[in-house]
């Protein structure tokens, strides 16, 4: 049976958002939390947001991984033992981030560029903590090419999991993912294997369980921003429920209503999900126009329920034939 996890999105799958969709649906395996970077000379240990997302009140009964972002084995190890305070088990390693201001200090999937470095990272962390350690990777910074040696390391050591996202850095989110570099994790057997990359219809999942039938564990991001709905569907063979949906948006709107302070942050977190949701409508026209320019809350529910009264899902949006 096929297991889905959803990816770290940052500023947008935090605690608020992996609450409301574990609610209204259920049936993910992990969450993966948006990356904390190592702040051993601060004062404080994690910022504000960070803490939000870690703290085990804001994940009770959600399945979380907590995901690190730097390039010291010695950060990494300081950051996840106090992780390991509030009781985590299992780290994630983050070498697929593609942003630049990320990359550009060599973190990410800007690490990928110094495989000997990886292995140094890797040997140490396996050296000194019991914590399950997973890593989220790109197949290389630069070429696919360098994935050859990427997978040579990685299968050294005991990963709990390796997610790969089948692009390079320089492909950022663009290009086609590149399958005959996955197919090389695919056979690996040291460890489990999640595929990661535009997963948004079940006839992109099919395309993917066709190449590698042995592969049963995805990671989603994007395709869950779109259809919220998206692994329910894919898990049971159903057709997106508007209804459903709305009532998810609607949670979500209360939610952050209580969480955050002002009428203009909430109405961001809601119109950052809306500029993934509305390709899941077909022809959402003047109401996509009116939604975007809101600016109050009653203007942005009113043009979001006109969408939803009057777009149809789109036609490849059908799992039956999943």
């Amino acid at each position: 049976m096929n297991q889905y996890d959803v990816a770290p999105l940052e500023g947008i799958t935090g605690y608020v958002f992996r609450g409301v969709h574990h609610r209204h649906f259920p049936g993910v395996r992990k969450y993966y939390i948006p990356f904390i970077e190592p702040k051993p000379n601060a004062k404080k240990i994690f910022t504000g947001r960070e803490l939000g997302d870690i703290l085990p009140e804001h994940n009770e009964g959600i399945p979380v991984v907590p995901q690190i972002l730097t390039n010291k084995w010695e950060d990494f190890l300081w950051t996840a033992g106090h992780l390991q305070e509030y009781g985590y088990t299992e780290i994630n390693w983050n070498v697929g981030c593609p942003a630049k201001t990320v990359v550009s200090k060599n973190r990410g999937s800007g690490f990928l560029a110094f495989p000997e470095e990886i292995d140094e990272f890797l040997y140490r962390v396996f050296e000194k903590t019991d914590l399950k350690i997973s890593v989220k990777t790109r197949i290389g910074r630069d070429a696919a090419e360098e994935f050859d040696q990427l997978l040579e390391i990685y299968e050294k050591y005991p990963l709990e999991e390796l997610v790969v996202h089948p692009r390079t850095q320089k492909d950022f989110y663009g290009n086609t993912p590149d399958l005959d570099a996955f197919e090389k994790a695919a056979k690996c057997r040291k460890f489990p294997i999640i595929y990661n990359g535009d997963i948004q219809t079940a006839e992109d999942l099919k395309r993917i369980q066709t190449r590698f039938p042995d592969i049963t564990r995805y990671m989603m991001g994007r395709g869950v921003l779109r259809n919220p709905q998206l692994i329910e569907n894919l898990q049971q063979s159903t057709l997106p429920d508007k209804q459903r949906i709305w009532n998810f948006l609607d949670d979500l709107e209360e939610v952050y209503s209580r969480e955050l302070s002002g009428e203009t942050v909430v109405l961001f977190k809601l119109k950052e999900i809306w500029c993934y949701m509305i390709k899941l409508f077909d022809n959402p026209g003047k109401q996509a126009g009116k939604l975007k320019k809101a600016k109050h809350l009653s203007d942005y529910k009113q043009a979001a329920r006109l969408i939803f009264e009057e777009c149809e899902i789109k036609e490849n949006d059908i799992y039956s034939n999943c």
